[in-house]
């Protein structure tokens, strides 16, 4: 615990280094840690994006989820002293993360009321966030499912300005992400940018009547039997 003469503050204790943290930079598609190694700390992403992804004993691999700044990355090095890696952690563009011990970590949760706040919301939104994205899975259309994740990524929904330009990622991922192919997410993808929802100049960018595909369920009626293959990288 501080004491009375110093006030800890958790957006400085995650913008700095100390004892047992450290900064690290990733260029993109560095390796955060790979599934199945040692979970032996916790990192607050302070710059950047990630994508976290699995890989079945016959060898797919699953995209999961896509990370952004403000999100913790390996939390369940806190569970178990001698736990592995559920999954790997990558950078989609350029990264900046501290590095906290799993020791540390749970010292400052501890003995830090604030902190432990903080990182106990994390946890709830993130719960609620695999609940939606269970949902998504069950229940929505292959089209309707990347229109959320393209919201998502663009941080709509989140205060301040979102970002509506996405990072780069490709159509194999996001297709890995709603669980279709590339020709019909390369298909989707046209047909939003026909439609105005998206543009693509180098970099997509989502437009905010994408939102009615997702909360008003309003897309016109296609043929989607010969979908048209959509030069997106």
């Amino acid at each position: 615990m501080t004491n009375d003469s110093t006030t800890f503050d958790p957006a400085v204790f995650l913008a700095h280094t100390g004892l047992g943290r450290t900064v690290v930079e990733l260029k993109p598609k560095g390796t955060f840690f790979c599934q199945g190694d040692p979970a032996d700390s916790v990192y607050y992403l302070q710059k950047g994006r990630a994508k976290v992804t699995v890989v079945s004993q016959k060898g797919k691999e699953a995209t999961i989820t896509i990370l952004s700044a403000g999100d913790f990355i390996g939390e369940e090095s806190l569970v178990s002293a001698d736990g592995l890696r559920m999954a790997t952690t990558t950078a989609v563009n350029s990264c900046t993360a501290l590095k906290i011990s799993r020791n540390k970590m749970l010292q400052v949760m501890h003995d830090e009321p604030a902190f432990a706040d903080i990182f106990l919301r994390f946890l709830l939104t993130r719960s609620m966030r695999t609940q939606a994205d269970l949902v998504d899975q069950l229940f929505n259309s292959s089209e309707k499912r990347l229109a959320r994740i393209l919201l998502l990524m663009a941080e709509f929904g989140k205060s301040g300005e979102p970002e509506t330009f996405i990072p780069h990622i490709t159509q194999e991922t996001l297709a890995e992400m709603i669980g279709t192919t590339r020709s019909r997410v390369s298909f989707f993808m046209n047909r939003f940018r026909k439609l105005g929802f998206i543009s693509y100049n180098g970099r997509i960018q989502v437009h905010k009547s994408l939102l009615n595909v997702v909360l008003l369920d309003q897309l016109p009626e296609h043929n989607a039997e010969k979908p048209e293959i959509l030069s997106i990288p």
